[in-house]
């Protein structure tokens, strides 16, 4: 297998989907990786308007066959670029009708599929990804449990289920995504902001905050996106 597709899911709204998403653009661009961002939010495409200017990005919708063909299509016609996919908070309709589309299709494109889920604490996180695992059960799925609705143990509802002992008996993991201040990550979105140019352009105490949370993303990333 050569590059990768990853594709950021957990199938519903507010879990930080958008957030984990321009983390691993950030995180793959600094160290040279070239990428291609598909954004299925076709309704609110915050990842796509944050970095068209700077890499390319495509909004697909994948509710429908054709979203699917052209996702494979991307895959294809970018062999050379890792494929980062941003999906849509109702996701699961989608990958449970077409979802077979791309997995069927990921020899032939000799890519690996990741998935990296995003979590908050609520039993419907757990349940919907039992459904993304039947629908595509070709891929290495990690658990993102998003710090921004507590510490670790507060997910004791993720942290004690058979879906984790599920995921990481395949060979998933589970991490801790770091929480990053809200003056910042409203900056971020409130001014179309990529992580590249809010190093640059945001006020001295708001890049240190930035440059702080970074520096944990790259830990937590470091555990699940190898070089390559």
């Amino acid at each position: 297998m050569d590059k990768a597709i990853y594709m950021i899911g957990g199938s519903k709204g507010g879990v930080g989907k958008s957030m984990v998403t321009m983390a691993l653009i950030h995180f793959l661009t600094a160290r040279g990786e070239a990428v291609v961002v598909v954004d299925a939010d076709t309704s609110n495409p915050d990842v796509m308007q944050n970095y068209e200017k700077e890499i390319p990005c495509e909004g697909v919708n994948l509710d429908d066959a054709d979203g699917w063909i052209r996702l494979v299509n991307l895959c294809d016609e970018n062999a050379d670029k890792t494929v980062i996919v941003n999906t849509a908070a109702r996701n699961n309709q989608g990958v449970g009708a077409y979802g077979v589309t791309l997995s069927g299709t990921l020899d032939e494109l000799k890519r690996r599929l990741v998935t990296l889920w995003v979590v908050n604490r609520q039993r419907d996180s757990l349940e919907l990804l039992q459904d993304f695992l039947e629908a595509i059960p070709n891929s290495t799925v990690h658990v993102v449990k998003n710090g921004y609705f507590g510490a670790d143990e507060k997910f004791e509802l993720y942290n004690g289920s058979k879906t984790r002992k599920a995921i990481e008996g395949r060979g998933g993991k589970s991490i801790l995504f770091p929480d990053m201040a809200d003056r910042v990550s409203d900056d971020l979105y409130s001014k179309r902001l990529s992580i590249r140019k809010a190093l640059a352009d945001m006020p001295i105490g708001n890049r240190a905050e930035l440059k702080r949370w970074l520096a944990q993303v790259d830990g937590v990333f470091s555990a699940v996106v190898p070089n390559g």
